[in-house]
């Protein structure tokens, strides 16, 4: 295949791509939050909302995120008398699903950083005289974040993959424009661009990770 042929199947690619890290972004920026929520849920002294929190990731986490997807978009409209209510976007419900799950995912990491938290830092802000609040936004979110980087920057490499889920879902990303273009001209040169460009986000995403790691020390 000549140059003229890869230039020319690399428009709409990219265009596609722009659906990808449109979803990308959604994604982080709903369920970093949400994950945080949900692990502070956790260890909440409520007990019911600590089990039913643990009970949420567990399933999320328990399941295919392809199968959370297809239930969002094709088996919520199917549900007796609500039903027609829950009809969405397919994009709209490709991003509730990922925001739901990878939230599960995020909010293990979060907890596995407060758990990596020695007890004395506790012990060592009461002596200071710092007050709960002051305690955890002071002491322990910062560390618990520093801790935690290297596993959030994995997964969000994780997600820049798994977007490519969208295609299940009759989402036009990258993968459906590959996809179209092996069927239309028989030739595999396609998944070769569609690879190339996963792995130029993947590596901007890892090369952000690094700066970040250098330079913010959450100290």
């Amino acid at each position: 295949m000549t140059l003229d042929y890869i230039i020319s199947i690399s428009g709409p690619m990219l265009e596609g791509a722009k659906m990808t890290i449109l979803l990308f972004f959604i994604a982080i920026i709903a369920s970093i939050p949400l994950g945080f929520l949900l692990t502070l849920a956790v260890k909440s002294s409520f007990k019911p909302l600590s089990w039913l929190a643990q009970a949420y990731i567990y399933i999320m986490r328990g399941t295919p995120l392809l199968l959370q997807l297809l239930f969002i978009c094709f088996g919520l409209p199917m549900i007796p008398v609500i039903g027609e209510y829950l009809v969405l976007d397919r994009f709209v419900a490709a991003s509730l699903g990922f925001v739901l799950n990878y939230a599960a995912y995020f909010a293990e990491i979060f907890r596995g950083g407060l758990l990596a938290i020695d007890r004395g830092q506790y012990e060592a802000a009461q002596v200071l005289g710092l007050n709960k609040w002051q305690t955890t936004a002071k002491v322990i979110l910062p560390q618990m974040f520093r801790i935690a980087l290297p596993a959030v920057a994995n997964e969000s490499i994780t997600l820049v993959k798994d977007t490519a889920l969208l295609y299940a879902v009759a989402v036009p990303e990258l993968l459906h424009f590959a996809q179209t273009a092996v069927n239309r001209d028989f030739t595999i040169v396609p998944f070769f661009v569609a690879g190339v460009i996963y792995l130029a986000m993947t590596l901007l995403l890892t090369a952000f990770f690094k700066w970040v790691e250098r330079n913010f020390k959450f100290d």
